[in-house]
């Protein structure tokens, strides 16, 4: 069974929630995926295997846009090149999904629609966190 995930249009770009069985497609493609949960979520819960975790908001909900984008052009330096950002309920990467798209010009942003909860909900693994 073939997965047909939709496309970003040619100009500008899209934010496009996605399911866990979408995100698995996407890694097997290569397509990075960043965790921008805080390292407490990370320590608590675990990572999405291959995962790039990547804090946006602190806990305290502050954030350093110049800072976390520098970090992260390392990760996706190509704004034609699609990534998939997750956190726990699908909230801070909307938010932090469309700065990519709307500000910054990357043309193809996934997120996981309601985050870990469903990822773990449908019984897709989380490895241990290491060095976090």
């Amino acid at each position: 069974m073939a997965l047909t995930l939709p496309a970003a249009p040619v100009l500008g770009g899209e934010l496009i929630g996605i399911t866990p069985d979408e995100l698995e497609t996407l890694k097997v493609q290569g397509v990075p995926v960043v965790d921008v949960r805080t390292p407490e979520e990370w320590r608590k819960t675990g990572l999405i295997e291959g995962s790039k975790p990547l804090t946006f908001f602190d806990s305290k909900g502050a954030y350093d846009a110049a800072d976390w984008l520098r970090r992260f052009k390392a990760i996706a330096p190509d704004v034609a090149r699609p990534v998939v950002l997750v956190c726990r309920s699908g909230n801070r990467t909307a938010m932090v999904g469309k700065m990519l798209t709307q500000e910054l010009g990357y043309e193809r942003v996934y997120h996981l629609e309601k985050g870990l909860q469903v990822w773990s909900a449908e019984g897709h693994k989380l490895s241990p966190c290491g060095n976090c």
